[in-house]
């Protein structure tokens, strides 16, 4: 019994591509909702929050991932609602967890009132996962430009503190998933109907990275 165990687990591995080859399980995945609580983070002209969409999406993704998904991911929220979390402690839930992929979630803002679109970031520095990292940021963007017509503006590099602190542990990234500041974009983003079908843009990136 115990050598039909390993050659069960020795073929999963086999079988699956790189990127999965640690997974004969459920995979792990922590959405981060940016800011939250006292930290609006952006603020369209008409009073909606970053803070607000970004944890929808997330909660949304958690119940998609049960009702569409069947549980296909093990979810995990830095915050489930309206309250600040540190940088660090986001990044500490990572480095506990060691889930298989971090997403942290936020909205853009500038002074350019036209300037619209999704924007990914990888670390800025080699790691082992960054190739992963830049393939999810490269999925994302894919579907969300197929599925949504939802224009992108590329796979950025940044030092952010939650990709610098979780690119030793997984494949990370941070969405920037549209401009507050851009008054059609941010009406987009506070609806509920489009807010499910990013959560669900985000999902079936997964399940493509993931293969399942």
């Amino acid at each position: 019994m115990y050598l039909l165990a390993i050659f069960i687990a020795i073929t999963c591995l086999l079988a699956m591509p790189i990127h999965s080859q640690r997974l004969c399980r459920k995979p792990i995945v922590i959405i981060d909702p940016g800011h939250g609580g006292t930290d609006y983070g952006a603020v369209s002209g008409n009073g909606i929050k970053e803070k607000d969409i970004v944890l929808n999406i997330a909660l949304k993704m958690q119940q998609l991932n049960t009702l569409v998904f069947e549980n296909s991911f093990e979810i995990y929220l830095t915050r489930s609602r309206d309250t600040l979390i540190s940088l660090g402690d986001r990044s500490k839930l990572a480095q506990v967890l060691k889930p298989d992929v971090f997403i942290s979630f936020h909205c853009n803002q500038a002074d350019n009132a036209f300037a619209k679109g999704m924007e990914v970031y990888v670390f800025e520095e080699e790691s082992i996962y960054k190739r992963s990292s830049t393939f999810i940021a490269y999925q994302i963007q894919s579907t969300a430009k197929e599925k949504l017509s939802f224009k992108t503006r590329g796979i950025k590099q940044a030092n952010f503190q939650v990709l610098r602190e979780t690119q030793s542990v997984c494949p990370a990234i941070l969405v920037e998933l549209g401009f507050l500041s851009a008054t059609d974009e941010a009406d987009y983003l506070e609806q509920s109907d489009k807010q499910d079908a990013l959560a669900l843009v985000v999902l079936k990136s997964l399940i493509k990275y993931f293969e399942l």
